[in-house]
Order: C-alpha cells, then sequence, then structure tokens
C-alpha cells in the first residue's frame, strides 16, 4: 500500500509542478482593450498591463469568473475592464485554444479580485478612452 502511497503522492507533486510552469503568481493588472482589431482569430484586442514589472502583455484575454459577486457586478459595466479602468488582482495562465484545426497556446489573466480604481498614469497605457 505504501508504494501506490508514493506512486500517487509523485503524481500529484509533478502535476503542481507542472502547473506552476504555466501559471505566474498573483500581481495587480490592468487589463485593456489596445486597439488592434483583427479578422482572424486568435485576437490580440486586448493587453494587461503588469503593475510590478511594468510589462504589457499583449493579446491576453480575461477570466473573470473566480471574481466575488460584488467584483462581477462591477465588471459588468461596459467600459470598466476594456477601458482599463480598474486593477484587478490576477495571474497569467497560458491556454490551448484550437482555431481552425490549430492549437494556439495563449495568455489568460485569471482574476481573482478587483483592488481599486486606476490612476491616470496607469491608464496613459490604454489606447482606448
Amino acid at each position: 500500500m505504501s508504494g501506490l502511497r508514493l506512486a500517487f503522492l509523485t503524481v500529484v507533486a509533478s502535476s503542481i509542478c507542472t502547473l506552476s510552469a504555466f501559471a505566474t503568481a498573483e500581481s495587480s493588472y490592468v487589463y485593456f482593450d489596445n486597439g488592434l482589431r483583427c479578422f482572424k482569430a486568435p485576437c490580440p484586442s486586448n493587453s494587461a498591463l503588469d503593475l510590478v514589472t511594468g510589462a504589457i502583455i499583449k493579446g491576453v484575454s480575461i477570466d473573470t469568473s473566480g471574481l466575488p459577486q460584488a467584483d462581477k457586478a462591477i465588471t459588468d459595466q461596459s467600459d470598466v475592464l476594456y477601458g482599463g479602468k480598474i486593477v484587478v488582482r490576477a495571474s497569467i495562465e497560458h491556454r490551448t485554444q484550437t482555431f481552425t484545426g490549430k492549437d494556439y497556446s495563449l495568455p489568460w489573466l485569471v482574476a481573482t479580485r478587483i483592488v481599486r480604481t486606476t490612476t491616470a498614469n496607469e491608464r496613459k497605457h490604454c489606447s482606448s478612452p
């Protein structure tokens, strides 16, 4: 029985290591519409500004399913997310999506909560109003 338990723990440990390779630690991000338009998926129409590093992640989508209900109500306002008006606590994950028979590993901003509204300096990175 201990051999089976060791095998199980090995699988769990390797799964955790694999998952961490695809996801980054949580940080604060400003998600926004970058003004780019395309005719074929995947579309790089949205970006996220990492407030800790200053890096802009292009072509990112957002997953708000993990937000608390009160925060979801705020993101339902039409331009709050796409206008770069809020800072979200989130992590970046790469998820595989298939478009026209081809697999793409795309970045997803997985939001866990809204932190605050953005400052004018943070919004200057957003091309949409």
